[in-house]
């Protein structure tokens, strides 16, 4: 009786024990990692940008928690204390702009009212501001952005030339005067509400072009690609490309310029405010305190200072955040 033309031999299947040193080893089995996975690995190693978030996560909780924050203290951001003010100078008593355990960054001239509470409640204002008009520049530029690049045509050329317009025509300029024209009451909302939403609109508007261009380069190099056109032959309508295979892939750059975005616009109410054309006493704003600082500059500095920092740590903090995003969901453009 002959023996089988292909027996197995012991080196074609592993033994039981070659198995267990194989596991025993350590051998870890390959795992898919989703984009999002490996975006959020490489943004752990940036350091500063993580400290920027965490910032960010910080002042976001402050000025939410604002009102129960300032009641824990017993300080009101309204209420004067015209105590702990110099009868003959108008500046507060004591060192540093009359900084103590009640009052922790001091009190402001003239009328005493605490600086800590009105920078909680003024972290409010700017944080409003900047996040909803971010939103409404990003809704507003990916939508014409996107229909731009991937209609094309006439529809480009207009779409384009009115973001052309809109980045030169003088925004700072027309928001003062709009501002300034607005009545007090209007949809419902009066006295400085209406400034913040007005400024929101005006500033949203304005900002649109800015992500509208990035959207509208993206989508012209897309909407050429294999998936793009693998949809197409299989009966896709224009909607669907738009928003199931081009929309997702756009998520990364408006992600990146909307975190940019947030800081320059808290900015551009602080300067409507430092102007005169943002939101109206007594309601409180980093902007109005510096405008009110400049005739105190040189006989009580903390006022200015303490509003000046925290437009600074904002700013910077969503700016580390920003370019810590960036660089995790476009490693080719790292520094």
């Amino acid at each position: 009786m002959t023996a089988p033309l292909h027996e197995p031999t012991a080196e074609a299947a592993p033994s039981a024990a070659e198995e267990a040193a194989v596991a025993s080893a350590g051998v870890k089995a390959v795992q898919g990692r989703s984009l999002g996975r490996i975006a959020w690995e490489r943004l752990k190693r940036d350091k500063l940008a993580l400290a920027g978030g965490v910032v960010v996560l910080v002042l976001i909780a402050l000025a939410l928690l604002a009102p129960v924050i300032t009641n824990l203290l017993g300080q009101d951001p309204d209420v004067y204390h015209e105590n702990l003010i110099d009868p003959l100078f108008g500046t507060p008593k004591g060192a540093l702009g009359g900084i103590s355990g009640d009052h922790l960054l001091g009190v402001e001239p003239v009328n005493g009212r605490d600086i800590f509470a009105r920078v909680l409640y003024g972290a409010r204002v700017s944080l409003l501001v900047g996040f909803l008009s971010a939103m409404v520049a990003v809704v507003l530029g990916t939508v014409l952005g996107i229909v731009a690049g991937f209609f094309g045509g006439v529809v480009d050329s207009v779409i384009s030339r009115v973001m052309d317009g809109l980045l030169a025509f003088p925004q700072l300029l027309f928001t003062i005067a709009l501002v300034s024209v607005m009545p007090n009451d209007m949809l419902g909302l009066t006295g400085s509400n209406v400034r913040v939403f007005v400024m929101i609109l005006v500033i949203g508007f304005f900002g649109w072009p800015y992500i509208g261009r990035v959207v509208r380069g993206q989508t012209l190099s897309m909407r050429e690609r294999e998936y793009v056109e693998a949809a197409r032959s299989l009966g896709a309508g224009r909607y669907y490309i738009l928003f199931k295979e081009l929309l997702p892939n756009l998520v990364a750059p408006i992600i990146v310029y909307t975190t940019m975005m947030i800081p320059t616009n808290i900015l551009t109410e602080a300067a409507l405010s430092f102007l005169g054309v943002g939101v109206k006493p007594p309601t409180s704003s980093w902007g109005q305190m510096l405008s009110s600082a400049i005739d105190y500059y040189d006989s009580d500095p903390m006022y200015m200072v303490v509003p000046g920092v925290a437009i600074f740590i904002t700013v910077l903090a969503f700016n580390l955040f920003g370019d810590g995003v960036r660089d995790a969901l476009d490693p080719k453009a790292s520094r």
